[in-house]
């Protein structure tokens, strides 16, 4: 299993990638970043998109539905304490912007974060690769 820097670098071999990283969306912290950052500051990028990642996962609106229901929210016990959420995308007029949540075997907080260039990027190949590195990424 491929530990923080083989996915990102990994990463960066998606069309269109300019960035990637991987951040505990309740601290805001940075486990490891690859590529450009804006503003050239990688603690404000990783704060910021924590608090992206944070206010997505944490909103009862986009709470998943429970079974049988078309109206009320998953019971919390029904998703191990895991995010409802599995991706958040944002779109520019020049980028796209991916996060990832991570399942882990503890309650880690984790997200993928991956940039890609809107001109080179596959928004949902990108989606599907950030899906699959995801799923093989070991968080020791």
């Amino acid at each position: 299993m491929p530990g923080i820097d083989e996915c990102l670098l990994e990463a960066m071999t998606v069309n269109g990638a300019r960035g990637a990283a991987v951040i505990e969306w309740t601290s805001g912290l940075a486990l490891g970043m690859v590529g450009e950052v804006r503003d050239e500051d990688p603690e404000a990028t990783a704060a910021e998109t924590a608090e992206l990642a944070r206010m997505a996962a944490e909103q009862r609106a986009f709470a998943a539905l429970g079974p049988g229901s078309g109206k009320s929210g998953a019971d919390p016990d029904e998703t191990d304490g895991e995010p409802a959420v599995e991706d958040v995308i944002v779109t520019t007029r020049t980028c796209y912007h991916l996060l990832r949540f991570v399942d882990t075997a503890f309650d880690s907080g984790v997200f993928f974060y991956l940039w890609l260039d809107r001109r080179e990027g596959n928004l949902a190949l990108a989606r599907i690769r950030l899906r699959d590195m995801c799923g093989r990424l070991a968080l020791i």
